[in-house]
């Protein structure tokens, strides 16, 4: 019987690499509003920013969490990936995704800081000028960890 090659071991260690956590995306939501709440919380608070530590919260972490549940579905695709999201290589598949939700948010973000108080009850304020930087900012973070998370595991699962 011919000698089989153990893939599963990291190569010049000896030691078996522990497989990756499945892609589950009520998981992935919850670290993406989890994370940057409790990191820029935790700045807002330490600093004295209390405008940093609301928005943690809110704008932040929300949109975070709302990335990640759209681009987490959108790449699960009802469980099953498309094609383009496999071959190409993973940094040219986060960078793609990256652009067009950043681009998105920067669009919302002009919206709501610019349009709305011109056009709504909303009064223009300082909250609503830090939606230009936090949303993109956040759909960024939010889309990278999400791709390369969903890319981790999409890999391990193929033959």
């Amino acid at each position: 019987m011919p000698a089989m090659k153990d893939r599963s071991r990291a190569a010049g260690t000896g030691r078996s690499r522990p497989a990756p956590r499945p892609f589950v995306l009520w998981r992935e939501v919850l670290t993406a509003y989890a994370a940057p709440a409790l990191t820029a919380g935790a700045a807002g608070v330490a600093t004295g920013q209390r405008d940093l530590a609301v928005a943690a919260l809110t704008s932040i972490a929300g949109t975070s969490a709302v990335v990640a549940l759209v681009v987490g579905a959108w790449l699960r695709h009802g469980g099953r990936p498309r094609r383009w999201t496999t071959t190409l290589p993973k940094a040219a598949v986060t960078a793609v995704l990256v652009l067009a939700a950043t681009g998105a948010a920067a669009l919302l973000g002009w919206f709501a800081a610019q349009w709305l108080p011109a056009h709504t009850c909303l009064p223009a304020t300082a909250r609503m000028e830090r939606l230009r930087i936090d949303l993109p900012l956040s759909a960024a973070l939010a889309t990278t960890v999400v791709t390369l998370r969903w890319r981790s595991t999409a890999a391990a699962q193929r033959p």
